[in-house]
């Protein structure tokens, strides 16, 4: 009785350990995100990961990239942080039109999706946005902890405007 009391002891304390090192990200919805930005005096530019539910690699992203300490904290010290799956059936309004779902193929797609990603549907996709709402760069692929953060900083730290991608990372 004794040992299996320890052993369900010892699980519960692996088990808090590892979730005291997971960050808690404060996503926030498209919505959201540019009421923001146009409300706070300070403005942040908006980061988008654009998923789907299926996608084993953004899952991956998810725990391995974006629950890293030090990604975290960047991310939302310098974006507005916004989860958009790609196969969302809720319209969505921007700059005087309504994106929607559309039906297609075995899943279909949010019309949304399709114009961040520019029309290649690939996920994980981030996406970055300046503080006016305009597209900076799509990103396709799962990002390691250290060229996610090379990305993040070129566009958070406003780099891309004095120097381009091929000049910051080839340094």
């Amino acid at each position: 009785m004794r040992t299996i009391f320890t052993q369900i002891s010892l699980m519960f304390l692996l088990l808090t350990g590892f979730q005291a090192q997971a960050q808690d990200i404060n996503w926030v919805s498209w919505e959201e995100a540019v009421q923001l930005s146009q409300t706070d005096a300070k403005p942040k530019k908006i980061f988008i990961d654009v998923y789907t539910d299926w996608c084993g690699w953004c899952k991956k992203m998810d725990k391995d990239t974006f629950q890293n300490p030090e990604v975290s904290a960047y991310m939302q010290d310098n974006f507005y942080m916004v989860k958009l799956d790609a196969e969302g059936k809720d319209p969505i309004e921007f700059q005087g039109k309504t994106f929607k779902f559309v039906p297609s193929g075995r899943r279909g797609y949010h019309e949304f999706a399709a114009a961040l990603l520019q029309g290649k549907m690939s996920y994980p996709t981030v996406v970055f946005l300046d503080e006016d709402l305009k597209m900076l760069s799509p990103v396709p692929g799962y990002q390691k902890v250290e060229p996610f953060l090379q990305i993040a900083r070129y566009f958070g730290d406003n780099i891309y405007k004095d120097q381009d991608w091929q000049t910051y990372a080839g340094k």
